[in-house]
């Protein structure tokens, strides 16, 4: 079946396969679909399309990206032999030769059929009609959002300046028929393109599409480099070009064979309160300041399918999408620094807060110098924490990240804090709102014998609830004054074995390494929430003592955690039968 021509066909393969429910029991898109969809990906369920959505006569689509399978479907192949490829590709055309031409002939053939094929007329311009975004089962997932949100919007802008086409997905608040904020966040191509338009003054057309091929919904979603074309790029992955069309009226060519576009404009210099929202990051994001989305008109199918995404406390969705995209797009990071041997984000801390790299080091410290480069690179950048290792370290297991750090991290040595960095959007522990700080922690051998000292002792007699996390952290709970009780134990010699302590909030549990991994890395400001056991100045190099202690309880400004309503709960328990999933 791949490629598939669009939403509707892959939504029948994925049904012969097993791996999509049609719910046909009638479901309210306030809160009840999206605790359905939390549950069922927990489970690694299917792929859901309501059919009977309270205030809408159009089916809703979640979860289609919920498993490793499904994406694997979607690519045609896993991602990571992609990503291989690609990078197979870069290192044997450097320099340019025939032989190797001819081994990577497959992908001059893909290469041949990433450029859009440009048609008359398409299913998405079946319906042209006036804007009514109360006709569509438009999401509110978390009960303190602001309101109803479209979660998986494909964006379509084009830079006023070079004409260069960009495609992200920015969560779109419903402010009434035809009005919505366009959340633009740190480092997207979207709203580098409304900076331009705004200081020529000018608004910026804007198309967003809900609903398209799933290789260009997953296009979406991959940080591609600035001005690199997703549409391209998605038909590259296919082998297959994309079919475009341009609608009565609008300035860009859009999928011929897309579900529903909005077309419209950004003013400049108009703002509206956007939020809050339930992020990725498991809490709800403060409302603030955004551009409007005005939207002209609307084309669609005589009868779309909606897509939407549900975000929260790991795991979600969003997980396998990230991932894909990690294993897709960072072996050519590899290109430019033959030295890194892997990288992971983790989907536990939302991808940008928790980072590891393996770097074989040719002369000591070049880690350090793979580090700067890495946080100076696109989205990136936005990493919070970066963790180095030996290419000996399986980045992707948490369990030999930390015993990498116990053997190897000195906080006099091996610490490196940057404070007032940009920091991304939903991050919400920096002074204020794309600013904070970035810490490196260099547990690399660096040509020295492992400094594997003694392992944690079992202890007893703390007040408190704590775990030993593999013997590098111990994780406390210890409730108010939390900084205080942080303070005296890194200062404790009974606890110099760790070389962490982390103070939680009493809603992580301390067992589930997931929700423990989100607890910890969302929640601290490295400037800010780093308590050494002892810091002191040598000239201008800045030093630490361990055990290094994490302050990653709740704080005065934070936003709340999500937790979804009771009632809801109950409703979603009381009538799970119903709809027919399991």
């Amino acid at each position: 079946m791949f490629p598939f021509k669009d939403l509707p066909e892959f939504v029948r393969f994925l049904e012969s396969k097993g791996e999509l429910r049609r719910v046909r029991a009638p479901v309210d898109p306030e809160l009840e679909i999206t605790e359905i969809a939390c549950r069922v990906v927990k489970e690694k369920g299917p792929a859901l399309l309501f059919e009977n959505v309270a205030g809408s006569g159009f089916p809703l689509l979640i979860n289609m990206f919920g498993t490793e399978r499904r994406i694997e479907w979607t690519l045609g192949r896993p991602p990571s032999e992609i990503g291989v490829e690609l990078k197979g590709f870069a290192d044997d055309m450097m320099p340019p030769r025939l032989a190797a031409a001819w081994k990577h002939r497959s992908l001059f053939r893909r290469a041949l059929k990433m450029k859009p094929r440009v048609v008359a007329r398409g299913p998405v311009g079946e319906t042209d009609e006036t804007p009514d975004l109360s006709r569509f089962p438009i999401l509110k997932c978390w009960p303190k959002d602001g309101g109803r949100f479209l979660t998986y919007p494909l964006v379509f802008t084009q830079s006023p300046v070079n004409g260069r086409r960009n495609i992200g997905i920015y969560r779109l608040h419903v402010f009434g028929p035809r009005r919505t904020g366009m959340h633009w966040q740190i480092e997207r191509g979207g709203g580098f393109h409304y900076v331009e338009a705004e200081s020529r003054k000018e608004p910026l057309p804007t198309l967003v599409v809900l609903g398209a091929d799933p290789v260009l919904m997953l296009a979406g979603v991959l940080p591609l480099p600035e001005d690199m074309d997703e549409l391209a790029f998605a038909g590259f992955l296919r082998g297959e070009p994309l079919r475009l069309t341009r609608l009565p009226g609008t300035d860009m060519d859009v999928p011929a064979d897309a579900e529903i576009v909005l077309a419209g404009r950004i003013p400049p210099f108009q703002r509206e309160m956007e939020g809050p929202f339930g992020d990725h990051l498991g809490h709800y994001s403060h409302p603030a300041p955004f551009p409007v989305f005005e939207i002209e008109r609307v084309y669609r199918r005589s009868r779309p399918i909606y897509p939407a995404a549900v975000v929260g406390l790991p795991p979600q969705e969003d997980k396998y999408m990230g991932n894909a995209a990690q294993e897709m797009l960072l072996p050519l990071i590899r290109v430019l620094h033959p030295e890194l041997t892997d990288f992971w984000a983790y989907y536990e801390a939302g991808f940008h807060n928790l980072a590891v790299a393996a770097v074989r080091q040719r002369y000591q410290r070049e880690g350090l110098k793979t580090a700067f480069a890495l946080l100076g690179e696109g989205q990136v950048s936005l990493t919070k924490c970066l963790v180095l290792v030996d290419p000996d370290v399986d980045v992707r297991r948490w369990p030999d990240v930390l015993a990498a750090l116990r053997r190897n991290f000195d906080p006099r040595e091996d610490l490196l804090v940057l404070p007032g960095t940009s920091q991304d959007t939903l991050d919400f522990t920096g002074p204020k709102m794309n600013l904070g700080s970035k810490m490196i922690l260099d547990a690399t051998r660096d040509g020295d014998a492992a400094r594997d000292g003694p392992r944690a002792p079992a202890f007893s007699g703390l007040p408190f609830p704590h775990r030993n996390w593999h013997d590098t952290f111990l994780v406390i709970q210890p409730g108010a004054p939390a900084r205080l009780h942080l303070e005296k134990m890194v200062r404790d010699p009974a606890f110099r074995s760790f070389k962490f302590i982390a103070a939680v909030g009493g809603d992580v549990p301390l067992e589930d390494d997931e929700l423990l991994t989100w607890g910890i890395f969302s929640r601290f400001d490295c400037a800010r929430d780093l308590v050494p056991a002892k810091a002191e100045l040598r000239g201008a190099w800045p030093v630490f003592e361990g055990p290094l202690g994490i302050d990653a309880t709740w704080k005065e400004g934070y936003p709340e955690p999500l937790a979804m309503d009771p009632a809801v709960v109950e409703k979603v328990s009381r009538r799970w039968n119903d709809y027919g999933i399991f």
